[in-house]
Parts: structure tokens; sequence; C-alpha cells
């Protein structure tokens, strides 16, 4: 039996590792010396056995440390944001540049699809030409020029996470406290940010969907962001249901850019101006929610975020022309209404099985290094609480050239919405669930 199975056996049977054992996983997963196989099988025995908080903080550390970290005090305050994932949460997309309009200098770096949940970077790529695939270099000329920028994690930074990260979304092993706790701060304190807003889901949707799951990682993450000297803080936001109306890819942006004018769905603006407004306070620039929201509404409305939105795109190699003409990003060749059998109220939405079902229209990956239908997705039309006659659309369903599903799957996707009797309580929760 080699060392390293010794340590996956050692976890398995609930024992405690030490900094030294986890360093060495984190070593072997960095240099390739431990094959897909046995990390996978670490990483499933750390899901059902969970670590302490002193391994969950030698984990975070060591896979800081498994790459370079970056030091951007020379473009004075940056901010940062992470959400834990959902569907149709697009926030990242409108917040960035939103931040840069009102002089807040915002650099994220983002993932790709994980699990039920669609990746910041696969939306990105919809746009023409647009690249995020970024070096350090061209990370600081965009926070210099331009005031935000949207990049993918860098062989150079944390690539033990790059790794673990594919292997997570593909062997079952995504809803783990310690697992997202150190793949998350790896990263974030890698790289720099003066002060991070966490943006933590729960609800049916989320991978922490107990509320107080969601609070456990909440307060892990922002206590570990504070205890290395950086401002932390965050929310706790409702992913009963999907996140605005679009699911899906280029429909995501489409979405994003409506938000970016001014207009979109309320939910994802509140979720916008919740995190928003507390890195604009962070930066000095106003001293309460109020001034901050003010703050950031008014760029919505004058149309500084969505120019801001353009120079990204086009300082990162992408047609910025999207931001005037949507049309110009992948489009579906057909669309589908799944429609109400009964009228009534909507009372639940089964949200983790819509993200599953994106996935088998090409949204996201079933398996690791998969190809994407980037025109594809949904349109949420209805959602808890909503009234719904017989026969009225509660989704649509947006093809794209690679899509070709069969009837089950159009029933599958109507049974994830239940329409209770008109006149029935519904109760989703609020958006924002709390403060962490």
């Amino acid at each position: 039996m080699s060392l390293f199975v010794r340590t996956i056996v050692r976890k398995r049977n609930g024992a405690e590792l030490s900094d030294g054992e986890v360093a060495d996983f984190v070593r072997g997963v960095t240099d390739h010396t431990i094959p897909d196989e046995q990390a996978a099988a670490f990483l499933m025995a750390v899901c059902c056995r969970g670590m302490t908080t002193g391994e969950t903080a030698a984990l975070t550390f060591a896979m800081m440390r498994s790459g370079e970290t970056w030091d951007l005090s020379a473009h004075g305050f940056v901010a940062d944001k992470h959400s834990t994932g959902g569907v149709g949460d697009k926030v990242t997309l409108v917040l960035a540049p939103l931040l840069a309009a009102v002089g807040v200098k915002s650099g994220m770096m983002s993932g790709r699809g994980l699990g039920h949940t669609g990746g910041t970077l696969d939306k990105l790529e919809s746009i023409p030409g647009f690249s995020t695939n970024l070096p350090r270099s061209e990370f600081d000329r965009l926070l210099d020029t331009v005031g935000c920028a949207l990049i993918g994690q860098t062989d150079s930074v944390a690539p033990a996470d790059r790794r673990l990260y594919a292997l997570r979304d593909v062997t079952g092993t995504v809803e783990s406290i310690p697992l997202i706790t150190a793949s998350i701060l790896s990263k974030k304190l890698a790289t720099g940010a003066d002060a991070v807003v966490f943006d933590v889901k729960t609800g049916e949707g989320a991978f922490m969907a107990k509320t107080d799951d969601a609070r456990t990682l909440g307060q892990a993450l922002v206590e570990t962001t504070r205890a290395a000297g950086r401002k932390a803080s965050g929310w706790i936001t409702a992913m009963d249901r999907p996140l605005g109306e679009a699911v899906g890819n280029a429909s995501e942006v489409e979405e994003s850019i409506r938000m970016l004018r001014g207009e979109g769905p309320a939910d994802l603006r509140e979720n916008v101006l919740l995190l928003g407004a507390d890195l604009v306070v962070e930066a000095g620039l106003e001293k309460s929610e109020k001034g901050a929201r003010a703050r950031l509404n008014a760029a919505l409305a004058d149309g500084r975020a969505l120019e801001t939105f353009a120079r990204m795109i086009h300082a990162q190699g992408g047609d910025a022309s999207v931001c005037d003409d949507p049309s110009r990003l992948p489009r579906p060749v057909g669309r589908r209404d799944v429609v109400a059998a009964e009228g009534g109220v909507v009372a639940r939405i089964a949200t983790r099985e819509v993200g599953l079902l994106a996935i088998e229209i090409g949204c996201g990956r079933r398996a690791k290094g998969d190809g994407l239908d980037l025109a594809s997705g949904f349109r949420i039309r209805k959602k808890p609480g909503d009234s719904v006659a017989t026969g009225e659309p509660l989704v649509t369903v947006e093809l794209g050239p690679k899509a070709n599903p069969n009837e089950i799957y159009f029933s599958r996707l109507a049974s994830c919405f239940e329409v209770a009797p008109a006149g029935t309580p519904v109760s989703p929760l609020p958006l924002a669930v709390g403060r962490i």
C-alpha cells in the first residue's frame, strides 16, 4: 500500500490528518504524482467524513501556497466578490463593471460550471472573441485602464485548486464545506484583493440547501479572510428559484446587458446592489448602504455601467458591439414553451433539477472536457408565488444547434414546477436571507 493510499484510508476511517499529510496531498495534486483516481478517492473521503477547522485551514493555505501570490497594492483599493453558485447567477457579469463605473476597482478570478451551477467563464466566452485566459500583466493593465477585469484562474495561482475543481465537478464531491472553503479562499487570498464580499446561496438550488449550513460556510469564509488581514463581509441569498429569468450562457450575458442598461429582473438587481453596496462602503466612497445604493443605481441609469462593460469586453479581445446588439451573441435555432397543465399558483421550483436539465442541452459539462452549446438555455417565466393559467408558459426552452432533447426531457422540465390550487399560501425565501 502506497503512502498516500494510507492517507486516504485514514481519512476514510475518520482520522484527523496532520498539516504534513494535507500538504503532501496538495503537493501531489500540483505535481501530478497523485493520479486522478487517488485524488478523487481522497475528495470523496473528505466529502463523507468532513474536516476539522485545523485540517480545513491547512488545506486552504497549502492550496494557496501551491502557486504564486499577488500584491495589488500599486492599484489602490481593489475589491473582489465570490458566489457559492446557483442557477441563473450572473451577478459577477453585472457587478464588476458597475463597481468600476462608480470608482471601485474590481479584479475577479472566476470559474467554470460546477455541478448543477453555471460558470462565469463559460458565460463570458459566449461573447465572440472574449478571452478569459489572461496573464498577470494584462490583469494589471485592465485594472489601471478599465477599472475591472474578469479572468480565469491562471496556471500560476493556486494550481492545485484548478485540478481539484475539475475533479469535484465530475465526482459528486461538490457539496463539502471544507472543500468549498479551501477552493474559494486559496484563490481569493492568493490574488490580493483588499476586500471580498461573499454571496452564499441557500435553498433547494444551492450547494448549501440548509440556511444553517450556508451560515456556517459564510462565517468560515468571512472569518478566515479577515484573519488573513483582508476586509470581508457577506450575505446569505435565496436560491430556492433561479436568479433572474435567463439560465444558460449567451442568454445570461444578454440579461446582464439589460441589467447594465438599468433594465432586467428585480431580483437580479437587488442581489447586485446588496453586494455592491458593501464594497462601495468598504472602499470609503460612501458612509452608508443607502448612499452606496444611490451611487450604484445612478451608474446603471446613466449608462456608465454598460459603457464600462463594453470597454472591458473590448480590452479582453471581445466584440463590444454585443452591448448595443445582443443578437451578435450565439442564438438559439429553436424555442419551445413548457406550459402549465393546470392553473393555480407556482408553489415551488426544483431548482437543482432545472440546473441539471440545463446541462443536458449543453449549458454545462457532464464530464471534464465536454464542449458547450452556448446558445442553449431556459427563460424562466414563472417563479414561486406567481399565478399561472392552464396552458400558460412556465419556462421557455431555447435550443442551440447541438441540442436535441426528446419528449421525456420536456416532461421532466415541466415536473420541476409545482403548481398548487389558486389561493394556496406560498412563502418563497426572501432574496436577502441574512447578513453574515
